[in-house]
């Protein structure tokens, strides 16, 4: 089949746009045209359609959602790294660690820790790894940590919990050597995270426009680098519902290029891009 050469049209980008918004909440700029351009003619190519107008009657007729799911693959933005912004996982084991042992010693509750928007993985292995290494001296505590994304393609990597060797750059080495196999022969250059820490962390599809999936109070949330990308409307209900969440005392992290100065909240600030409820 020849494919269409045409752009995306003006009409087209704010059709597809005000559909990406309304299902996960990402607002699209009037500069990401030729990104969501080059992005769409992927899954043209994928699905042998030959114009955007009929992707988009395809993607909208299609009422199992599957497209849709592939859409939204195709425009998430999933930049991540082990270790990422490091001085929250340093506070957490300087600060917010101790004071939830100190306030549930005896009780025999687990710390619960959700990474929203999780990509492929990175921030709740490094999550496992820092509590890990807590737990080594505070025999007895338990944790759960659930990450989730709207990317069914970037989970599939966390759950196989292989990387590049350069991804784990920033791991400190013990870590390296304690939570990680070296890849040999076909997957030398990869490594994989350690089967002790994939069983600590569980990985599912969510959309943060959805109802919450708390069913019980949270103590830490990590939503970072996610709300950049949300308009500010959304972002106000993204942070009240996070509020809900949590537990009395339980933090919320957002990434360092973000700010609730704008919006309205009840979180009290604890360190930079940290709060407490």
């Amino acid at each position: 089949m020849v494919f269409n050469s045409a752009k995306l049209t003006d009409p087209q980008f704010a059709k597809f746009s005000a559909l990406i918004y309304a299902k996960c909440g990402i607002h699209l700029k009037a500069e990401k045209k030729e990104l969501l351009n080059a992005r769409l003619g992927k899954r043209l190519r994928a699905t042998g359609i030959d114009t955007f107008k009929a992707y988009y009657e395809y993607v909208t007729n299609d009422v199992s959602g599957g497209e849709l799911v592939h859409l939204i693959d195709s425009v998430s933005t999933n930049f991540t790294s082990f270790f990422r912004e490091s001085a929250h996982f340093d506070y957490m084991t300087s600060a917010v660690l101790p004071n939830y042992l100190a306030e549930n010693r005896g009780k025999g509750q687990g710390l619960t820790i959700w990474s929203a928007a999780c990509s492929s993985g990175e921030e709740p292995y490094t999550l496992a790894m820092v509590m890990e290494d807590f737990v080594a001296n505070n025999p007895g505590m338990q944790y759960r940590i659930r990450g989730t994304d709207i990317s069914t393609k970037v989970l599939a990597q966390a759950r196989q919990a292989v990387y590049p060797e350069e991804r784990v750059a920033k791991v400190p080495p013990l870590f390296l050597k304690r939570f990680f196999q070296k890849g040999v022969g076909k997957s030398a250059g990869f490594v994989r995270v350690k089967e002790q820490l994939r069983r600590k962390v569980s990985f599912e599809r969510f959309n943060l426009m959805d109802d919450m999936p708390c069913q019980e109070p949270l103590d830490i949330i990590f939503c970072r680098n996610v709300m950049i990308y949300f308009n500010s409307a959304t972002q106000q209900a993204l942070v009240d519902k996070f509020y809900r969440c949590l537990a009395p005392g339980g933090h919320l992290f957002i990434g360092h290029s973000e700010s609730l100065t704008s919006i309205k909240h009840k979180f009290a600030q604890v360190a930079s891009t940290a709060y407490r409820k």
